[in-house]
């Protein structure tokens, strides 16, 4: 309403007084609900007015708003119209009938409106230095317009008519508007078509630029694309050229190194032998290097892949150890790994780029600590939070060494779920069988400037420019780490204090693989450790090491092998927990730094040991970590030399010295003997075919098959290789290199796999004899990839022309049993 005072409503329905009873009737419309201005209307049966009853029943049954004709609202006696929408229980489909849409009615909506009110808020919002007068019709009845608003003078001007449309399909109404001044003179026409000229120009200008600028762009998208496609033809061809000096410098390493293989198993000296060592070391440094550097274009090229197999983490970190085990024995440096025993025993993951990861920080810390200790924890991301938050601000007092290092907390400050002061929440996992672990590898070396800590995850860029000509290295490997870390989900951050050492963490996502044995691989590896863990069950161990963080390592260790262990502080406290203790003591472990401190008391100890009344005295060990220390401590130490276990401490090492010395289960390291004797029982009188252009390669590949019984034919080309494969023959698999000249490996075992389709199918209708063939029916020989091409030698291009698998070049034991093993 325009205003409060007007109450809009029909003359005939206004009355003072009491409303008079509506008449009886079929159905009543009583209003229930009525704004304030107009809320005497309320009861009052709007059926029973006629007008009123024909708009509610065609509101009802169309389905759309109805208006009425203009009446005189009372007070204002202006012009204004009700519109009355029908209320429905239930969406009803447009083309719903009347009697349904009558069925479904559950009451109705109607709105006053002052015409005139509404059509004066119109006219203030039109901009223009001239009146316009504005008329408004109800045209329902052509021949007697209702006016509806506006002046009833005629004008002879100018006027345009435009149609209304209330929402009402059965009445009409329209707009007529006209300048209330003159039309205007000629000369403001002149005017206004020069505007218009000039318009027309300026939009033709316009035009014509955006036209010109599409084809600019055009043009510039034509020249991204033709960029785009000589990027990519880029990034093949280095891709190329990095396959080919990959394929180009393994090839004569390969060479070099299976000489020197075949070179040890002769009869050498001792300087002849440490000559031979120091050749082979060269050489897989070298090998390691063009590793580095093929991952770095892998994942410039963002063709890295992570596997998904099952695998043993502690088995992994004892091949780490070894690994760098006689290095940190000739610096003296404690090496040592911890894993929580709320880690699986058995995960699900890329085995092989985990240890790479581990394999490159360990490595920088071998490399860069003088004295002290390097150590790898692993724990689950979950079991890291409770335990930081008990801990206190004195972190380094207790540490492997006794030197202080960076504290760990530090590394993590910028992970994802923890606050700078420590972890708020652990990271959660999207399924029950995810893994979340957090690995950190502490040192006590030397420690990175803070000057260079900003890039050290950048490829190619080290400490210092002497960095490299020192320790040597290319300075990717972090960055691969980094990289690697991200694939599995998760993030890698590092503190570092100069001359105090350096913390690098790692967090990794992967599946819980101890209730799946699906893998026979990793299977084996767990039936391994558990036959071992049952032949030392109920042995019970002493430890004397005051040191508690050193303990809980070697804790750690023995305790895999199914060992009881206790601990005591010094020498004289062991004696006393041997001599009184009614369980007996079988096995006792004494830390070196415990010996040699304490040298008056360590010969008393050993004499003591033996001049008691027990039936069987303990076996000792000695832990150490340095041979020089060794060497001159065990002479005058009353140990035997074969009871000194050399730091690391793995549980395969400590159990053949365990057995060795206690005489429990088999004698030796047997893991060291197994593969190359299945090996041999697998390739023992069997003809093989070699298939390499290389004479070098063909000899060494040769020498290597030989080595384990394998009665080997050489072939120089892909064409020969064809020739002697093609059915009937006598070879039980063949070698065959991928680029070669003329015909590489790829082509050759195509034509091969065609060949003995052929002729299996041939066999099989008929045409052909199969005592022709050996009484074979279906031709199928084992053929394995021999390849120094790393980048393009995969299962997938290997299954695609017809390939069996491949063997990286140079040789690998372990992967040629793993392959052969699928065929013999």
């Amino acid at each position: 309403m325009d205003s409060i005072e007007q109450t809009p409503v029909h003359k005939d329905e206004y009355s003072s007084e009491v409303p008079e009873p509506s008449p009886v009737q079929e159905e009543y419309a009583p209003v229930i609900f009525a704004q304030d201005t107009i809320a005497h209307v309320i009861s009052l049966d709007m059926l029973s007015g006629e007008e009123d009853r024909g708009n509610i029943l065609r509101a009802r049954e169309s389905g759309k708003g109805v208006l009425t004709a203009p009446f005189r609202l009372i007070k204002s006696n202006r012009l204004g119209v009700i519109l009355t929408f029908a209320v429905y229980k239930m969406d009803l489909p447009p083309d719903a009938t009347p009697d349904e849409r009558t069925q479904a009615t559950d009451g109705y909506l109607g709105g006053v409106f002052d015409v005139e009110s509404l059509v004066e808020k119109l006219l203030q919002q039109l901009a223009s230095k001239q009146t316009i007068l504005v008329n408004v019709y109800d045209t329902t009845n052509i021949s007697h317009p209702i006016s509806m608003y506006g002046s009833n003078v005629s004008d002879d001007g100018l006027q345009h008519v435009s149609a209304l449309n209330f929402g009402d399909p059965f009445r009409k109404h329209e707009m007529r508007c006209r300048f209330k001044h003159k039309p205007p003179w000629p000369w403001l026409a002149t005017t206004t078509s020069i505007g218009i000229l000039v318009i027309a120009l300026l939009v033709g200008q316009i035009f014509h630029a955006t036209v010109n600028r599409i084809a600019k762009v055009e043009d510039d998208y034509h020249d991204m694309m033709e960029l785009k496609k000589r990027a990519e033809a880029a990034d093949i061809a280095k891709s190329q050229f990095l396959a080919t000096v990959s394929h180009e410098i393994r090839t004569p390493m390969n060479g070099v190194l299976g000489m020197l293989h075949m070179l040890m198993d002769t009869d050498l000296d001792v300087t002849q032998q440490d000559y031979v060592k120091t050749a082979q070391g060269s050489g897989r440094a070298l090998v390691s290097l063009i590793n580095e550097v093929l991952d770095q274009a892998k994942i410039e090229s963002g063709k890295l892949e992570l596997e998904a197999v099952r695998f043993d983490l502690r088995a992994i970190l004892d091949d780490v150890l070894s690994l760098f085990s006689g290095k940190s024995q000739e610096k003296g440096v404690e090496l040592a790994a911890y894993v929580s025993d709320k880690v699986p025993e058995m995960l699900i993951g890329d085995a092989r780029r985990f240890q790479q990861i581990i394999t490159n920080l360990m490595g920088n810390s071998i490399k860069f600590t003088e004295k002290g200790h390097v150590l790898v924890t692993v724990h689950l991301v979950e079991e890291v939070v409770d335990s930081v938050k008990g801990e206190t601000e004195s972190y380094s007092d207790d540490t492997l060494s006794g030197l202080p290092v960076a504290d760990r907390r530090q590394s993590w400050r910028g992970f994802r779920g923890f606050s700078p002061d420590g972890p708020i929440a652990a990271l959660p996992s999207s399924s029950i069988d995810e893994i979340n672990l957090i690995v950190s590898v502490e040192d006590t070396g030397a420690g990175i400037p803070s000057e260079a800590q900003s890039r050290i995850f950048t490829p190619f860029m080290q400490v210092g420019p002497s960095i490299s000509r020192t320790h040597g290295g290319t300075g990717i490997g972090l960055s691969i780490s980094k990289c690697l870390v991200q694939l599995m989900k998760g993030e890698i951050g590092f503190v570092s204090l100069p001359k105090m050492g350096s913390t690098f963490t790692f967090t990794a996502v992967f599946a819980n693989g101890s209730g799946n044995s699906n893998n026979p691989k990793g299977q084996q590896i767990n039936n391994q450790s558990n036959s071992i863990s049952s032949e030392f069950h109920g042995v019970r161990a002493l430890v004397v090491d005051p040191r508690p963080a050193r303990v809980k390592v070697s804790k750690y260790h023995i305790e895999r092998l199914g060992i009881c262990v206790e601990v005591v502080p010094d020498l004289n406290r062991a004696f006393s927990s041997i001599s009184t203790k009614e369980a007996t003591i079988d096995v006792v472990f004494i830390e070196q730094e415990v010996w040699d401190n304490d040298f008056n008391t360590s010969t008393p100890f050993v004499e003591r040991l033996r001049g008691t009344d027990i039936s069987v005295a303990p076996k000792l060990f000695l832990l150490s970590n340095s041979l020089s220390s060794t060497r001159s401590t065990v002479p005058a130490s009353g140990i035997p030399a074969s009871s000194v276990v050399m730091k690391p401490i793995r549980a395969s090492m400590l159990a053949a010295s365990l057995q060795r010395l206690m005489g429990v289960g088999s004698r030796g390291n047997s893991c060291n003997i197994e593969l190359p004797l299945s090996l041999g029982d697998l390739l023992r009188g069997r003809r093989i075919l070699v298939v390499d252009d290389n004479k070098v390669n063909l000899k060494v590949a040769e020498c290597f098959l030989k080595k384990y019984g394998a009665d080997v034919v050489r072939s120089d080309g892909g064409e020969e290789a064809v020739s002697l494969l093609e059915p009937p023959h006598k070879f039980d698999a063949c070698f065959m290199d991928i680029q070669m000249p003329k015909m590489d490996g790829f082509k050759a075992t195509k034509l091969i796999r065609s060949i003995e389709s052929k002729v299996t199918s041939q066999i099989e209708q008929g045409e052909l004899s199969v005592e022709a063939f050996d009484n074979v029916s279906s031709w199928h020989v084992p053929i394995l990839a021999m390849t120094a091409d790393v980048i393009q030698a995969t299962n997938e291009e290997c299954t695609k022309c017809g390939m069996d698998g491949y063997v990286s070049k140079p040789f690998d034991p372990e992967r040629l049993y793993r392959e052969v093993s699928r065929f013999f």
